[in-house]
């Protein structure tokens, strides 16, 4: 059945993965069957338990459908803290002013709005204040309010965002934490979840939560950052490289909204990370749109995944905010994943499939998805940005450059690890 409503694409693309994974790309081989839906997180919504080939063959519609079917299961299943909107999922009850003036925040507050939170966001020149709004209204009915009371404001809801590879459940276990070594690559950022102790991270990882309950494993974040730094039984683009982690999950269900991927990104330009992966997929959202800007400005060069509902979805975010490197993937055979989604541009294709990387359980596990391949363009990157030329110089080492579909080339396509049973 077609689900014809506005935020069919952008639900399924901002919690394609999020939330902890979505059908389009998964670790593979099949995963046990998720855990029951209430109380559970948008990433554990969206896992899934059949192999990426089904996927494969299903129509980009279909793609759309089973996201926005569990993307509705997650709401319905979290009903105190999210609700859905016409761009998919958001918290419950609220949305966000972005450096409001007092002429629209009084407004605002005139019309029934309440001033609930205020910050200045740590490490980028923006303030948010995130207002409740009145009772019984819907948060597009206030947004759509304060646009006419405020015409002069910018207002966003608190939306979810998701992974764009499908993940197992996480495990408990050990964090991985510094264990620094001398003269290791430059740190690369990654905002997931939380990432795992594993024989193949070998280098530093800083971890810091920005939702409840993070830092947390995550089987997502663990193969993401497996496959920038890793060494050994999963060679990552950058071995050894510092990861810097922002877990914006952990196990809360509203885990993976504007707010904390923006406190995210203002927590790498403190720690002035040259390079963040984001293998997140989301509706387009003013707040992440103005977070992403300002780290650029501070130098920060954002590398994020064009998600996995398939060629017909609508362009994904991050990946298609102005300066942000869109990534696609390609599988052993050098074909561009029939799950693909796109981005306003694309910059580069790198392997996303018929690979292994670390599983929070100590072990490797297959992965397909256009997460996967965000981290080998991202560890490529941070390896040059000494350079005069960071990109010129990522693109020299670009292959199959001029193919359609690959953007300005393949990267880092010999950096698969075989995934052997």
């Amino acid at each position: 059945m077609r689900v014809g409503i506005s935020w069919k694409w952008a639900a399924a693309t901002a919690l394609a993965g999020a939330m902890g994974a979505a059908a389009g790309a998964q670790l593979l081989p099949p995963l046990p069957a998720p855990p029951p839906v209430v109380g559970g997180t948008i990433g554990e919504v969206g896992r899934t338990t059949g192999q990426a080939l089904g996927e494969v063959r299903a129509t980009a519609g279909d793609l759309a459908d089973q996201r926005v079917e569990r993307l509705q299961a997650l709401v319905r299943a979290n009903p105190d803290s999210l609700e859905m909107t016409d761009l998919g999922p958001a918290v419950r009850g609220e949305v966000i002013a972005l450096d409001p003036d007092s002429a629209s925040l009084a407004a605002a507050e005139a019309a029934g709005f309440t001033r609930i939170a205020e910050e200045r966001i740590e490490g980028l020149d923006l303030r948010e204040v995130t207002l409740r709004v009145p009772r019984g209204w819907s948060v597009d009915r206030a947004l759509a309010r304060l646009r006419r009371i405020a015409p002069g404001g910018q207002f966003a809801a608190n939306h979810l965002h998701g992974q764009s590879g499908a993940a197992g459940a996480a495990v408990a276990g050990a964090m991985a934490f510094a264990q620094g070594r001398p003269a290791a690559p430059p740190a690369v950022g990654v905002i997931d979840g939380g990432v795992a102790a594993h024989p193949a991270l070998r280098g530093a990882v800083r971890q810091r939560g920005f939702a409840a309950g993070a830092p947390r494993p995550s089987a997502h974040a663990t193969a993401v950052a497996s496959l920038i730094a890793g060494e050994g039984p999963v060679r990552g683009a950058a071995p050894g490289a510092p990861l810097v982690v922002a877990d914006v999950y952990g196990s809360d269900p509203a885990g993976g909204n504007a707010l904390a991927l923006a406190r995210a990104l203002g927590w790498m330009t403190v720690l002035r990370v040259p390079v963040v992966a984001i293998s997140l997929v989301g509706p387009a959202n003013a707040l992440v749109a103005r977070a992403v800007a300002e780290a650029q400005a501070r130098g920060v060069r954002v590398v994020a995944a064009v998600g996995n509902d398939g060629p017909a979805a609508p362009p994904a975010y991050p990946a298609s905010y102005p300066g942000v490197i869109a990534v696609t993937g390609i599988d052993g055979r050098g074909r561009v994943l029939a799950e693909a989604g796109r981005a306003s541009h694309l910059d580069y294709a790198a392997p996303g499939a018929d690979m292994a990387a670390a599983s929070p359980n100590g072990r490797i596990a297959a992965v397909r998805g256009t997460s996967f391949a965000v981290p080998f363009v991202a560890g490529r990157l941070a390896l040059h940005v000494g350079s005069p030329q960071p990109i010129a110089a990522l693109d020299a080492e670009a292959t199959e450059r001029g193919r359609r579909g690959v953007g300005r080339g393949v990267i880092c396509g010999i950096c698969r690890t075989p995934y052997r049973r």
